[in-house]
């Protein structure tokens, strides 16, 4: 018998349930081109957004992380005394010292549970990620007791007004995480690549927006995802070889996988991404690539020397767009409706992918690559292999189930606020930011049955929260939309009146 009791490990430990978050404010990134008065499709296209959610002041960064931790309970009935760990992966802070996890705590201790381990994991948009490593490495540890892990992961995106204002965006999600699951995390395939610099940061403890150098935080993602393929490749080669009793097995590359995703900062950056793995094969001179190609690049280019070389890029852009159409594109949906999520982003990516494929007879079995990185800088690359789970609640067809219905949530119960309102709607965040006391003052309209909201923040900062009791689930867009431009009307005349 083991240590903590089990007289076997645990095994196929992964994804078993998942719920995601939709802020319900949005602005079309279309609209923002006019408004910005710059030139027509230099975000819908040059980006690759087609629209971008907003928060409310009802809502903050632990509203959205409680209400997507509230809704994993309830829609799967796991009871939060099975729940032995608790791991937050985000950047949005709102406290120095005080972990968002523990807020997420009240859930859980008002049903007698204190024993959950875990706490905050922080490094832009890496944290999710690490988060979701700790709760597998415990599970799979000799400390694990038998109950569930919950990664919960989100972030408010907000850039100053500008030209990154169009890459923000916000999302949380919550991951049920366990042994026998129907997506699991493949043993022994991950690659990192970590290094100190300066790409995108927020020194200022006074602002919600971070100091970024665009170039550089583009540079420094291929670089990281260059190193991590290169990583992951020889150590999945040496898991297949190792699991294998052939002689030879078959070669890593992008033919591998169903399906390849991306942390999104903007949808475009996937799809020369995705490229830039497909040179790494050519390089390489895996066996699917065309031999034309191979024979065009294979000893003539470097991966470093290539990196600013645009006519190559937009040669392998073409060449690889087959495969992006096929295993990346399906993932971008959340993230061309939603933007930039930081954490949860690549998880969305995943969901996204699973929820568009229409057979999961052709899933089971397949891997799907996933690429995490995280500004500053931590990347990792990783698979997962979706599998046929028998007598169990928490299937594949459940989780796409899920995804769907926050779909749903995305196509027909969001409002679209104007871009002037947007701005209006940030500034004011902006002014408020970590102001005590501070009671929400916005049109409540636009919460939802079961949303967890801001109810006020006292002169001590301590922040309270409730679940929303009302129904404004019947309030039609055009409605909400006019209660925000007499709110900010009114705003604004009381503002020039004092």
């Amino acid at each position: 018998m083991s240590e903590n009791g089990y007289t076997h490990r645990p095994t196929s430990v992964g994804i078993l349930a998942c719920e995601l978050y939709i802020p319900s404010l949005y602005v079309e990134q279309s609209s923002l081109e006019t408004y910005d008065n710059v030139s027509k499709g230099k975000y819908t296209i040059g980006l690759g957004q087609q629209r971008i959610a907003i928060c409310s002041d009802h809502e903050d960064i632990c509203s959205l992380c409680l209400t997507v931790l509230s809704r994993l309970l309830d829609q799967t009935g796991v009871h939060p005394q099975q729940i032995g760990r608790l791991d937050v992966g985000t950047e949005t802070l709102v406290d120095k010292a005080k972990s968002i996890k523990t807020v997420l705590m009240q859930l859980f201790a008002e049903n007698g549970n204190t024993a959950v381990e875990g706490v905050d994991n922080v490094n832009a948009c890496y944290g999710g990620t690490a988060a979701i490593f700790n709760a597998i490495h415990w599970i799979e540890s000799s400390y694990w007791d038998g109950r569930y892990a919950i990664v919960v992961m989100g972030d408010i995106a907000v850039y100053a007004k500008g030209n990154a204002r169009p890459t923000g965006g916000a999302g949380a999600c919550a991951l049920l995480i366990g042994p026998n699951a129907p997506i699991v995390f493949e043993p022994g395939c991950r690659s990192t690549y970590m290094k100190h610099v300066y790409d995108f940061y927020k020194p200022n403890l006074s602002s919600p927006y971070p100091v970024v150098d665009g170039q550089l935080s583009v540079q420094c993602y291929t670089s990281a995802l260059d190193a991590c393929y290169t990583q992951y490749c020889t150590k999945a080669q040496m898991n297949n070889e190792s699991h294998s009793n052939q002689s030879s097995v078959n070669e890593v590359n992008l033919s591998t996988f169903a399906g390849i995703v991306f942390h999104t900062p903007y949808v475009k950056l996937t799809q020369k991404s995705l490229s830039r793995l497909y040179l790494n094969d050519i390089i390489r001179g895996c066996s699917y690539i065309p031999s034309p190609l191979v024979e065009k690049y294979k000893g003539k280019i470097d991966l470093d020397s290539s990196m600013n070389d645009k006519e190559l890029e937009r040669d392998l852009i073409e060449k690889s767009r087959e495969v992006y159409e096929q295993k990346t594109l399906p993932g971008l949906y959340f993230s061309q409706n939603m933007g930039n999520m930081y954490t949860p982003s690549v998880y969305y990516s995943l969901f996204s992918f699973l929820s568009s494929q229409t057979n999961d007879e052709q899933l089971y079995g397949r891997r799907i690559l996933l690429f995490s990185y995280g500004s500053g800088l931590a990347s990792s690359m990783y698979s997962m292999i979706c599998r046929k789970v028998h007598d169990s609640r928490f299937t594949l067809a459940q989780i796409q189930k899920s995804v769907k219905q926050a779909r749903h949530i995305l196509d027909n119960e969001r409002t679209e606020l104007e871009p002037d309102l947007m701005d209006k709607l940030l500034l004011e965040r902006e002014e408020k930011d970590h102001k005590a006391p501070f009671t929400p003052t916005q049109p409540s309209e636009v919460l939802k049955s079961d949303n967890m909201y801001l109810q006020s923040v006292d002169k001590n900062y301590r922040r309270f929260y409730e679940k929303f009791s009302g129904n404004n689930d019947t309030t039609d867009n055009e409605t909400i939309q006019k209660l925000y431009t007499e709110y900010f009307q009114t705003r604004q005349t009381n503002d020039n009146t004092h």
